[in-house]
């Protein structure tokens, strides 16, 4: 067997037990996020009381009732929601990366979020009634608000079929501060239902609950299941247009789908939690180092670490001050802020170069 053989067995082996401590990771994740409150919980107890809720399980009851409706009443949708919205934006994240071919394009840092917020805050606004697209109007208008906006950023950044980073960040930062302005309108305008859209704005996931998981769920589900099936197709998209179109793959359509889908995945974090930023940034960039740019294994390792570091974050945000609970939002961006300065200090050299 020759070297580079070797090396790519070892390169192999070496992503594949990435993936899976990213999964012990998760599973941590969630535990601690269960266990890990104003009421205490042990792991075994944790693990105790779902085992009891499988089918066929006839487990005795030796814990406290209180201890049971507070794991799964309020510990668990909480969880769940928070992973998968972790997982949704980074999916998303690492796919306007892989298709922009720039580590900056992020829903928050394009304005993704903000578009899809405005659309959020204006269904809630108008009290838009379209109930069998799940909870009322405010997915499918957050996902207009953030598909129009990605179009108008990418319209407008666009040099020669090209996307530099600078006009990218100055285009994303532009548009992000006019459309909050509208949702300041907006804001203005509610108000009786004031209160509301500003604490759903400072991001987070305190009022989840199980029909808050179940109107994401199918969103979120189909569409990582699409960007995961051309996950190949991401990958030659890599190589540039031109070589993508040797390679047989329809450039233009396959954009659009990826764009689309995680235009979908940012709207649907957006409308059940507000603005949560700078996860898809860390977590896809952080990932790309760690697994390397094959988006066939990047993409799930995105995933499952984007939903443990919200998962983590919020609860931190919990139980760091309490009984006073920090956003989430406020979480990510303490830790997604320094890391978005890093990112442009490692690339100054690409910005003088004029890249």
């Amino acid at each position: 067997m020759s070297n580079g053989s070797w090396a790519k067995n070892i390169r192999s082996f070496a992503q594949r037990r990435a993936l899976l401590w990213l999964v012990i990771l998760l599973f941590l994740s969630i535990l601690i996020g269960l266990a890990v409150g104003s009421v205490a919980l042990s792991p075994a107890e944790v693990l105790t009381i779902l085992r009891s809720r499988l089918p066929f399980s006839n487990s005795p009851q030796m814990w406290p009732q209180a201890h049971e409706v507070i794991l799964m009443r309020v510990r668990l949708p909480r969880v769940l929601l928070a992973g998968i919205i972790g997982a949704a934006l980074s999916l998303s994240g690492a796919v306007y990366q892989g298709v922009f071919r720039n580590p900056m394009a992020d829903p928050y840092v394009i304005g993704v979020s903000s578009g899809a917020a405005l659309g959020a805050v204006a269904s809630m606004w108008l009290s838009l009634q379209l109930p069998f697209l799940g909870l009322n109007s405010v997915v499918p208008m957050a996902f207009l608000g953030g598909l129009g906006t990605m179009l108008l950023v990418y319209r407008i950044a666009a040099i020669n079929g090209r996307l530099p980073i600078l006009p990218l960040l100055l285009t994303g930062i532009a548009v992000s501060a006019f459309l909050s302005a509208l949702v300041s309108v907006v804001v203005l305008f509610s108000n009786d239902k004031l209160r509301g859209i500003l604490f759903w704005l400072m991001g987070g996931v305190s009022h989840a609950s199980w029909a808050y998981v179940r109107v994401v769920v199918p969103y979120v589900l189909v569409a990582a299941v699409v960007v995961l099936a051309f996950a190949r197709d991401l990958n030659a998209m890599l190589l540039g247009e031109e070589p993508a179109m040797h390679l047989g793959i329809p450039v233009e359509s396959r954009k659009l789908l990826f764009l689309t889908v995680s235009s979908l995945l940012a709207a649907c974090a957006v409308a059940v939690s507000g603005m949560i930023g700078f996860v898809g940034l860390i977590i896809p960039h952080t990932m790309r180092m760690v697994i390397g740019p094959d988006h066939r294994r990047l993409l799930p390792a995105s995933l499952v670490a984007g939903a443990s570091f919200l998962i983590l974050a919020d609860t931190l945000a919990r139980t760091a001050l309490a009984p006073v609970e920090v956003p989430v939002g406020v979480v990510t961006a303490f830790f997604g802020g320094p890391f978005f300065l890093w990112i442009l200090r490692q690339r100054r050299r690409s910005f003088a170069e004029g890249d």
